[in-house]
């Protein structure tokens, strides 16, 4: 049922096909963490343990990783050099840097922990230049260049210039760069004196969900860093990529939460119970029957002039805020060019449905399907859309003919079954849940939802059992399916 951020398969075919290969020999990875700088107070808590945790992640995502830890000037540079001479054409070349950070004549340096500075001309001296950084890997020839920089710290160096500017500056960066700071321009954050930063909790989170582009990753960790410092910090992104790139490609779909992120998945219960061998989940009819306990409408204490009002605030903040994500912007940008851009169509809808933007989401998806009516992606995105706002007939539908043109397609499963779950047909929701979870055991939303069936269907202990079991997948999936109407 998730929305699926995922290209097309006939799209990563042609990309495949054209572009550099993204396999796992083609993608290396550079992780810094700094901790002991002799000027500062105490040594950071949060970087090693942040570093290591990152550098793992990436192992397992496909990376050929060099993790460093407490690296003086020296050994920055021969880091970066060992960097650049594995970098070949089309490669995919990410940097992760933790510790102190300066910004001087508007460019961001990481700075190394025998930096001895003093003044601006010690930065550039002592510091590495991230544009400069990003520069070198796009001379070797790098496709997609990533930097990750938790390094938005108020740190002992600044106070000493006579002006200074706090916090990093914004990066001009080679074309097919996605870089994101831990905190906003020109601003710093304090550690939150725990043993692992807000910025890569969030960050973890997101690369481990399955399917995402990049873009959509990092903006989606910008969303929770956000909400979880009550917009107390608001991490950075700039994007200049050319081509779609996901941390772990083609390892089937997950739904985005817009309530929260997406934990970490450990392997499934043994005690969960297996799901039918062979599930064949049967025709659904294209009738509903009514939910079985509709949730009751709350009527509000306002005028219809205040509500009316209410609306049109909500709507113009909420339309302000799309207007300024840089992925709807770029994405708009390619389809005021070309509005019949199915691709562009297809991402940006996925990306409002994504923040919550269900009608722009249903819109673009219309007009995916309308220029490619077998669009299969574009049709279980807008049979989940419709199925979140409770326009269920028409959501089957999508499924239905999501499941024709693909038979066994997980996503459309899980998706037509929350529509079943939601209109109360219980049976048919444990079906395709049980062929989801058949096709993929870790999909956490059909193991919660088929608990939730089973629960309305009478079975009170195999329910329990499976909801125990998504929760310890995931401890936001509760918070999540009530973002989509079902508790």
């Amino acid at each position: 049922m998730k929305i699926r951020l995922v290209l097309l398969l006939t799209l990563i075919f042609a990309v495949t096909s054209a572009a550099p290969s993204f396999a796992a020999g083609d993608r290396y990875a550079l992780v810094i963490g700094n901790a002991k700088y002799p000027d500062a107070d105490a040594p950071l808590k949060e970087p090693i343990n942040d570093a290591r945790d990152v550098a793992d992640e990436l192992k397992r995502d496909g990376f050929n990783v060099d993790i460093q830890e407490n690296l003086n000037g020296d050994g920055m540079r021969r880091a970066f050099d060992r960097l650049y001479g594995k970098l070949k054409a089309g490669s995919v070349a990410l940097i992760f840097f933790s510790g102190f950070g300066v910004q001087s004549n508007r460019q961001s340096y990481m700075i190394p922990i025998d930096a001895q500075i003093w003044t601006e001309a010690d930065v550039r001296r002592d510091g590495f230049s991230l544009e400069t950084v990003l520069g070198e890997i796009n001379s070797r020839g790098a496709g997609v260049k990533i930097a990750l920089v938790d390094a938005s710290r108020r740190n002992p160096f600044e106070r000493r210039f006579r002006s200074f500017s706090a916090g990093l500056a914004p990066v001009i960066a080679p074309n097919g760069t996605l870089v994101m700071y831990s905190a906003a321009l020109s601003s710093v954050v304090s550690d939150n004196g725990g043993d692992h930063s807000l910025f890569v909790q969030e960050l973890l989170k997101e690369i481990r969900v399955p399917d995402l582009m990049a873009e959509e990753t990092l903006n989606r960790t910008r969303v929770g860093v956000t909400r979880a410092s009550r917009q107390e910090q608001v991490p950075w992104i700039s994007s200049s990529l050319a081509e779609d790139f996901s941390f772990i490609p083609g390892s089937g779909g997950s739904r985005p939460s817009t309530s929260g992120p997406v934990a970490t998945l450990p392997p499934p219960n043994p005690t969960t119970p297996p799901p039918p061998t062979n599930p064949a989940p049967p025709p659904v009819a294209e009738t509903l029957p009514p939910p079985r306990n509709p949730p009751p409408v709350e009527t509000p204490a306002t005028t219809p002039t205040e509500k009316s009002a209410d609306k049109n605030t909500d709507k113009n903040s909420t339309q302000l805020a799309l207007a300024d994500d840089p992925t709807i912007k770029s994405l708009s940008n390619k389809l005021v060019a070309n509005p019949d851009d199915v691709s562009a169509l297809y991402r940006r809808g996925q990306v409002y449905a994504s923040k919550g933007a269900y009608t722009l989401a249903i819109k673009d998806f219309d007009d995916t399907i309308r220029l490619n009516p077998k669009d299969v992606e574009a049709l279980n995105n807008r049979c989940w859309a419709r199925a979140v706002v409770g326009d269920l007939q028409s959501a089957l539908k999508d499924c239905n003919e999501a499941l024709r043109l693909r038979p066994n397609f997980v996503d459309a499963l899980d998706s037509r079954g929350l529509v079943n779950l939601k209109s109360g047909a219980t049976k048919n929701a444990i079906t395709d849940f049980d062929a989801a979870l058949k096709i993929n055991p870790r999909l956490t939303s059909s193991l919660y939802g088929r608990g939730l069936a089973k629960q309305r269907n009478g079975s009170m202990s195999e329910g329990n059992l499976d909801i125990t079991n998504a929760k310890a997948m995931d401890p936001n999936i509760i918070q999540e399916f009530e973002s989509y109407g079902v508790r």
